[in-house]
């Protein structure tokens, strides 16, 4: 189920493409925050599906992308990577230093996760038409990207490595710690999407959801302008990319990206 609610956000930084983002709404903050521990964390957020699709005509004199979008020239399939050797152990992993490292891969169990997403791609018709897999180089998102291409039959040609739009958001001081940890981040995301984690010196960026945002929208610029008609599966290595992004993509105010963290599946109609 979506909840419809205004587009808020945090004034973000602008973007290096000079693409312009939703104008900030300072309103009540909204207290719907209840905490996650790390088994709903996996089992929720792990294979998501989102699909959103363009029914309007396609139109050939594009403007500058905003969100939420006016229309969407592409089909889109949000896909989250399966449980990576990190989250297996309960551990937080965001540095992009470690991104492409043999441990950021998938786990077996994730393995398994992101076969039952491709086949569920497969049994959605996703890729019945000309398709892209836009996946983050991030090594657990890769590899997912491969497995929904082979399954699918999307030639590796179609698989276009993201190297930072996607990237896992930076967690900053939580770096290392639990899992269960998250539920502080998402409590502070409740009440502003400007605020940041703590800050950590060993280069792992502390991102807010403004910030995320920012670079996912960066992310659609670029896909709207370079496809026309196309189906794209974006794969992203966490969770946040992927509500912040449909957040965005509807109008939610970002304070509430979380409300769609129990969405398997959003048909969005532009």
């Amino acid at each position: 189920m979506l909840t419809a609610a205004t587009s808020s956000a945090a004034a973000p930084p602008p973007s290096p493409l000079g693409n312009p983002v939703s104008p900030p709404n300072t309103k009540t903050p909204l207290n719907f925050f209840k905490p996650i521990d790390r088994r709903e964390l996996l089992t929720s957020l792990t294979i998501s599906i989102t699909t959103i699709f363009s029914s309007s005509p396609l139109v050939h004199a594009r403007g500058l992308f905003q969100m939420p979008p006016v229309r969407l020239v592409n089909r889109y399939y949000l896909v989250r990577a399966g449980e990576s050797e990190f989250e297996n152990l309960g551990i937080i992993n965001t540095n992009p230093v470690a991104k492409t490292s043999v441990d950021n891969g998938l786990s077996e169990r994730g393995k398994k996760q992101t076969l039952r997403a491709a086949f569920t791609l497969k049994e959605m018709a996703a890729c019945d038409g000309n398709c892209w897999i836009w996946p983050s180089i991030t090594q657990r998102a890769y590899q997912a990207a491969e497995i929904v291409a082979s399954i699918n039959g999307v030639n590796r040609s179609h698989i276009v490595p993201e190297y930072s739009f996607l990237d896992a958001r930076g967690l900053g001081a939580y770096e290392g710690k639990s899992l269960e940890a998250v539920s502080e981040v998402y409590a502070s995301d409740s009440i502003s999407p400007s605020i940041k984690p703590p800050p950590i010196d060993d280069g792992t960026p502390n991102e807010s959801v403004a910030d995320v945002f920012v670079r996912v929208t960066q992310l659609m610029s670029i896909i709207e302008t370079q496809y026309s008609g196309d189906t794209v599966i974006i794969v992203s290595p966490d969770s946040d990319n992927l509500t912040i992004l449909q957040a965005g993509l509807v109008g939610l105010d970002l304070r509430r990206s979380k409300d769609s963290f129990h969405m398997n599946f959003l048909i969005v109609k532009h």
